[in-house]
């Protein structure tokens, strides 16, 4: 006995040790646009951009891989950003100010929170200098707020003071060439220009309109003012004091009543008169809805129209201290960051993130394009180059599929097909768009791609397959449209064939409540180089397209709804064959989505519209409306019980004809002896139908038919919902993709073992045997956590130091957790914790690559990478180091005492990135020694523009 267990466990650890050598799960990075961005930060001598969003998250971003994430411990938006020699400083509404440094360890970059402090006031009512110190300004607000008021209250006129209050204090900026000067505006248009060393107002500018902004020019006597009248105003610093009228007076949009302009800038140029640039001020009654940043130099005004609301803006220049010739425009708004070339003809725009993500599949290919250059280079990207180039598509609620090279962590736009050509839709792509004409005024000029009017949502891309061999794509959509598209080097103008198939077959009694079909257009439409439609399957009813499979080898694709699913041959332009799974009691299944989501409270649509307050609306997915529905019942379930019976379901329940999941194999169907081409299909019933396939020999494809005979049919004993469907070849492992072998990227599959088919439902893991579908074995993984299982994959691992790949089935259960299943034995190996029960819209979307990463979407427009591979890591190693004249001299850290909150001062790594070396901060017990310490630092960034 004791050989016995001392041999058991020297097994158990060399397993264990087999596992810790391929599987290890790490959240590596998000891709995409920060959801609900809050508040824009630049520093021009790092060359970093930083974003904060209402979530209290932090992002910044350099060079192309160089980029990092923090995260406020409070729930509250981020509204102000501004970077200091070494330091970053975030300001929420709650009034918490948060200080983080970027330190380099190991070669490569971190970001820590070394310091916080709440200040008093109201909530949000807190306004901190864009330009010098920011910290520095609780001592002009909080220490000499006295002797401010009474020295401007007795150098003004009195019926100026009589007949205003001077409310708040809307801005500070400080004297470019003199930083002990400030300038302190009021809400309700008095400006004082305040002597720090002195403790005295220099002279006070009484404005008559409520102030938005200042802006001081860099000759250091002019000052610009915005107004909330659609004014600006020009001010000199002459030292008369008080100066009751500006030089200059401008209304740019005219006499009538204008929205406030809310920032203005000036800077010189050598090509002529300096750029002026402001946001706002259009006229309100006509276009005060508009989203509008005006740019004005020499002969050219052009009002950039955005679609959505403008969050903040800044200006990159040239030269070596960032004082040159104006480059670049870049404009954060709340749907997408856009960048404006300056010095190019026409301002040409490029939007480098938008926020348009819905459905995602992930596949694998060689980049084909690149994008006009990011004009942000901070930092130096030191991650290793990439073990294989991924691609990762993303399907849109407007018919576009756009292709992302996700080889690293910056995720680079390469190219965007767009489906809706094929139909006729109820509105022109260009109706919203208002694109100027000549001689309009506000001369407007769209900016940005992101449209908020929906488009025909039954245009949505729920589904997408690409074979990387072959050149073919096909995307299926929202109202059972099925498009079929070959990459071609040249434009083409060609008619796109439609095949309608009934998939209803005929039945009686049922009668289809849900959206109307798309129509197609008659006419040739001329296709850009890239992906080209030829082919287009059109359900009836045309509900939404539930699962698609290609075959590129034997050209043809498999799809599948809610009523039943079939095979279209796109060489011979005909389909094959129509099985309806619909059941007498699914009656849910002929209402339609949309009909569904209303009965469950409101909709996702209405949640995300709601939630995003945006006109934004998307697209249900019948996976999401599933999730969300399950989501409901566990709530009203006692979850008391870990461990559980898989409970039969009745044939009673709704959907059980959905078809899941559609598989295509040449394995034994019929007998031992004889592979043959098969399809096979799953149901949300617990039905597999399998069919075999007779394909015409290579010299006979184009004239004799693809023949397809029912085989065999599987109900599975409990009737849950069918995830996925695996044939696993002699050797146990899944048999490779079409054209794969053929290209030498994969072994061919063995042939003279027994194949065995792996069905994969929400409940269990059951092995079949083929061809005579008799059950070998079964994992339930149901009754280990309770949990079903949601998406499901087939991925290879490797260790770092063996070339050898082996197969294993990732899971993600409906409780967030990932498994990793070995194959062909259908044991669990790992799990790892994953995504929040809760979160049913990041369940619903999560896909799986390869070789063990994974995406899901955390926002409408962010998505988290992940893997459970040691092999295949993507995540970020980079470097930013400071300029020399930004350098400490002492490098010495100070002592650390505990903050006031009584939150110790420990480094709380966020994430491993970006930025310099700096000394820590200590805590204070009072703003005033924080602000005294920052002053003996010299804590001010002499090279940043004001």
């Amino acid at each position: 006995g004791t050989m016995k267990r001392f041999r058991r466990h020297g097994h158990e650890s060399q397993r264990d040790k087999h596992k810790q050598d391929l599987y290890q799960f790490n959240k590596t990075v998000e891709h995409g646009f920060p959801h609900q961005p809050s508040a824009l930060g630049f520093s021009p001598s790092l060359q970093l951009l930083a974003i904060g969003t209402r979530s209290g998250a932090i992002k910044l971003y350099g060079a192309p891989g160089v980029e990092f994430m923090g995260l406020h411990d409070e729930n509250a938006a981020v509204t102000q950003v501004h970077f200091l020699p070494n330091q970053l400083v975030t300001l929420l509404d709650d009034n918490s100010l948060h200080m983080w440094t970027l330190r380099a360890h190991n070669s490569m970059s971190e970001l820590l929170e070394i310091g916080r402090f709440t200040l008093s006031g109201p909530p949000g009512g807190m306004v901190l200098c864009k330009s010098f110190a920011c910290l520095r300004r609780l001592l002009q607000l909080r220490f000499v707020i006295a002797d401010l008021f009474t020295a401007t209250f007795s150098r003004i006129p009195e019926d100026y003071v009589g007949r205003r209050n001077l409310e708040c204090v809307e801005t500070l900026h400080e004297n470019p060439l003199n930083p002990r000067q400030v300038l302190i505006g009021y809400s309700r248009g008095l400006m004082v220009l305040w002597d720090l060393d002195r403790q005295r107002p220099i002279q006070h500018f009484l404005g008559t309109q409520q102030l938005e902004s200042v802006w001081w020019m860099e000759d250091g006597e002019n000052i610009l003012s915005s107004h909330s009248d659609g004014s600006y105003c020009q001010w000199t610093v002459t030292g008369e004091d008080p100066q009751t009228e500006p030089e200059k007076q401008e209304m740019p949009y005219g006499s009538f009543p204008c929205k406030a302009i809310s920032k203005v800038i000036q800077l010189p140029s050598k090509q002529g008169p300096p750029f002026l640039i402001f946001s706002g001020g259009m006229p309100r009654a006509s276009y005060g809805d508009r989203h509008c940043i005006s740019v004005i130099h020499s002969k050219t005004h052009e009002a950039l129209d955005f679609t959505s609301r403008i969050i903040d803006f800044f200006v990159i220049r040239e030269g070596e201290n960032h004082r040159g010739e104006p480059s670049a425009l870049v404009v954060l708004v709340e749907e997408e960051l856009v960048v404006v070339d300056l010095q190019s003809d026409g301002w040409q725009q490029n939007t480098h993130y938008s926020k348009k993500v819905q459905t995602i599949q992930f596949s694998l290919q060689p980049p084909v394009a690149g994008l006009n250059p990011w004009p942000i280079n901070g930092g130096q990207n030191l991650a290793p180059d990439p073990p294989q180039r991924d691609l990762l598509l993303t399907g849109h609620e407007d018919g576009t599929v756009r292709f992302w090279d996700a080889s690293g962590v910056c995720l680079y736009p390469m190219y965007k097909l767009s489906t809706a050509g094929v139909f006729l839709t109820d509105a022109d792509p260009n109706d919203n768009m208002n694109q100027g004409s000549e001689g309009e005024w506000p001369p407007f000029r769209k900016v940005g791609c992101f449209d908020p009017y929906s488009d025909d949502p039954r245009l949505g891309i729920q589904k997408i397959h690409l074979c990387k061999y072959s050149g073919y794509l096909t995307v299926a959509g929202t109202a059972g449209q099925i498009l079929v598209l070959e990459l071609n080097d040249e434009a083409a103008e060609q008619t796109v064939e439609a095949t309608v198939v009934d998939l209803l077959q005929g039945q009686e009694g049922f009668r289809w409540k849900g959206q109307a079909r798309l129509d197609v257009r008659e006419e040739p439409v001329l296709f850009p180089p890239g992906f080209q439609p030829f082919a287009l399957v059109q359900c009836q009813p045309p509900a939404v397209v539930t699962a698609i499979a290609l075959h590129s080898e034997w050209k043809l694709v498999a799809f599948g709804t809610s009523h039943g699913f079939g095979f279209y041959d796109y060489h011979q332009r005909n389909n094959i064959l129509v099985k309806c799974t619909l059941n007498p009691s699914d009656q849910m299944a002929l209402e339609g989505p949309l009909s569904r989501v209303k009965s469950i409270k409101k909709s996702l649509r209405q949640s995300f519209r709601r939630i995003r307050r945006s006109r934004v609306s998307m697209v249900v997915t019948l996976q999401e409306i599933n999730a969300r529905l399950e989501a409901e019942a566990l709530q009203e379930m006692e979850l008391a019980p870990v461990q559980r019976k898989i409970e039969a379901r009745s044939s009673d329940d709704s959907f059980t004809g959905l078809v899941r999941t559609l598989y295509f194999a040449d394995t034994f169907v019929s007998d031992s002896s004889h592979s043959t081409p098969s399809l096979w299909a799953g149901t949300n019933g617990g039905a597999v139908f399998a069919y075999v396939l007779r394909v015409p020999s290579l010299e006979r494809r184009a004239e004799d038919p693809v023949v397809a005979h029912a085989a065999k049919e599987i109900q599975l004993m409990h009737r849950a919902p069918v995830v996925g469907l695996v044939v696993l070849d002699g050797k146990g492992a899944p048999l490779p993709e079409p054209l794969e072998v053929a290209h030498d990227l994969a072994r061919s599959p063995e042939m003279h073992g027994s194949h065995h088919l792996l069905v994969v439902s929400e409940e269990q893991f059951k092995l079949f045997t083929l061809p005579k579908v008799s059950s070998k074995s079964k994992l339930k993984l149901t009754a280990v956590d309770g949990s079903r299982v949601r998406r499901v994959g087939v991925a290879w691992f490797g260790s770092r130091t063996d070339e050898q790949l082996e197969s294993s089935l990732v899971v993600l259960t409906n409780q967030g957790e990932l498994h990793v299943i070995s194959l062909p034995s259908i044991k669990m190996m790992v799990h790892y914790p994953c995504i929040r029960r809760e979160d049913v819209s990041g369940i619903a979307s999560c896909v799986f690559t390869k070789y063990g990463q994974g995406f899901y979407l955390i926002s409408p427009s962010e998505f988290e990478r992940f893997s459970l591979s040691t092999r295949w890591v993507v995540e970020p190693h980079c470097l930013v180091e400071a300029p020399l004249q930004m350098r400490p001299k002492n490098p010495s850290s100070p002592v650390h005492r505990d903050q006031p909150d009584g939150v110790p001062t420990e480094h709380r790594c966020v994430c491993s990135c970006v930025i310099v070396q700096k000394p820590l901060f200590p805590s204070f017990n009072h703003a005033k020694d924080f602000i005294l310490y920052l002053r003996t630092q010299s804590v001010i960034d002499e090279t940043m523009p004001h």
